[in-house]
């Protein structure tokens, strides 16, 4: 119980230390030094002060052990020993509570007389009534103390002993005689030929040799445990120096390796705006493209179709006056044919010019782009289309123009070939720099696994690659009688102010 108040007193007072405010700076001053120190540096100084900690909390418990087990075994020896010259005195107390005087006047010769008496301060023989039958300090005889704890273990046959500081109510007479605790030790007296206890025979002895001997013991017990502790410390120390050189190279390794991986990427990236850029460029240019093939069909051929009609209608109308030779009258029958194939073929040409060409989209905002080819769409097949803009862009680059404008135009495109124009919308939003576009109608729908029969010029497959070629996103939602749904998210760059719709 005193080690115990002794150490909880020590907590609190180095709690108490804790709280001042100068050992709270000086660990913050510690701690900062220690950011600045490599792992390695941190663990060796850190299992430094934990061995530092472990050992002296082991090596307290080990020389507590070491203090009771040579107090254990002195008390044991000293018992036995005691007992070879107390016993034979005794006996009678099996059947009295007295020992004969001759007996009594032989254990005091025997205490006075050898080197035992010596070291021993005092001794008490127990009766059952906790009365001292015998003392060598005759004051104590026949006086009454309270149970102790080591009494009672002794007259249950157990051999104890303890250093005692003698502040116990028995110890009146022992407190006169020394100033140092005493090794105070318990043995039962048994009755010769028998395990029973007739009494208990209590000495103190002064304790000189016996913490000698006890310092001798602890001081081997440190030495073992410091010499083990320095052991496993080294050959920590050795391990984790030999981890760190590992962990080292290959953290140089990694680092090499992201480094290299990081110039891939940067090389990467830097290709795929190349790549985008160029496909950019290869729809503006595509675009051009289509605008002159346009304007050459409509400047060349439809104006030389053109001419050709006018021509072959003249030569009808003069043509018309003739009388034929034969009763058949078939002479200008080639001549309709003829004009009726050219009339063909000039709006299938005009047609095509049209459907080729695209409307100034530099021009045009991205909203006035979407209504133009809507209205153009209705214009031209007698539909109606349902248009709605939500948080859209006045401006965008015109890869992303063009890219939109297409998409919309042969989504509209198939939703009136396949679906007769029924359920037509287009909604158009922009959310997180995406601008995504959505083409729907109502009509018989069909697999998407097959999108290749579901195109018509440019077709779906067409209208993904122009998209996906830009890094957007293409998707196609359609069940049979179900309805479709194309989408599609483009990229948004270098934009200001938003215009609804």
């Amino acid at each position: 119980m005193n080690s115990v108040a002794l150490i909880a007193t020590r907590w609190t007072m180095f709690y108490q230390r804790l709280k001042s405010v100068r050992f709270m700076a000086f660990l913050l001053k510690i701690t900062s030094w220690a950011d600045e120190w490599s792992l390695l540096k941190r663990f060796t100084y850190a299992s430094f002060i934990v061995m530092l900690v472990g050992m002296a909390g082991i090596g307290n418990w080990v020389g507590e052990k070491i203090k009771i087990g040579v107090i254990k075994e002195s008390a044991a020896t000293t018992a036995l020993y005691m007992d070879s010259f107390i016993a034979p005195h005794v006996q009678e107390l099996a059947s009295s509570n007295t020992i004969a005087s001759e007996h009594g006047e032989a254990l005091d010769r025997l205490f006075s007389e050898n080197n035992l008496g010596q070291r021993t301060v005092s001794i008490k023989i127990w009766s059952k009534e906790n009365s001292i039958i015998y003392s060598n300090i005759p004051a104590l005889v026949g006086r009454k103390f309270p149970d102790t704890k080591d009494l009672v273990e002794s007259w249950d046959g157990d051999v104890t002993g303890e250093i005692s500081k003698l502040e116990e109510a028995e110890n009146i007479e022992e407190r006169h005689l020394s100033s140092e605790p005493l090794l105070e030790i318990y043995s039962p007296v048994r009755l010769n030929g028998t395990d029973q206890i007739i009494a208990v025979a209590e000495f103190y002895q002064r304790v000189d040799t016996l913490e000698a001997e006890i310092v001798a013991a602890q001081r081997r017990g440190w030495l073992m445990v410091g010499a083990t502790m320095t052991v496993i410390y080294l050959i920590l120390i050795g391990f984790v120096q030999w981890a760190g050189n590992r962990i080292m190279l290959q953290d140089l390794e990694l680092k090499n390796h992201v480094k290299e991986l990081t110039r891939l990427l940067a090389q990467n990236k830097e290709l795929a705006s190349r790549v985008r850029t160029a496909a950019a460029n290869t729809t503006a240019l595509h675009e051009n493209v289509l605008r002159r093939t346009s304007a050459e069909l409509h400047d060349g051929p439809v104006q030389e179709i053109s001419l050709a009609l006018l021509r072959l209608d003249r030569a009808i109308s003069q043509n018309e006056i003739c009388i034929p030779d034969t009763p058949d009258n078939i002479c200008n029958e080639d001549m309709s044919v003829s004009q009726e194939l050219l009339q063909s073929a000039l709006a299938g040409m005009r047609s095509i010019a049209a459907g080729l060409g695209l409307p100034n989209l530099e021009s045009l905002t991205l909203a006035e782009a979407f209504y133009h080819v809507v209205r153009t769409h209705e214009q031209r097949t007698g539909t109606k289309v349902v248009l709605h803009l939500q948080n859209i862009p006045d401006h965008a680059p015109l890869s992303t123009k063009i890219a939109s404008y297409r998409f919309i135009q042969e989504g509209l495109k198939n939703a009136f070939q396949h679906a007769g124009g029924k359920g037509q919308s287009v909604k158009i939003t922009c959310k997180a720099d995406l601008l995504q576009v959505e083409i729907t109608d109502q009509g018989p729908g069909f697999e998407v696994g097959n999108l290749v029969e579901y195109g018509n010029h440019l077709g779906l497959i067409g209208i993904r690659e122009r998209i996906e070629s830009l890094g957007g996103m293409f998707m196609v939602k359609s069940r049979p009688s179900k309805g479709t749904t194309l989408m599609a998210r483009l990229p948004l760059q270098n934009f200001s102010g938003i215009s609804n719709g």
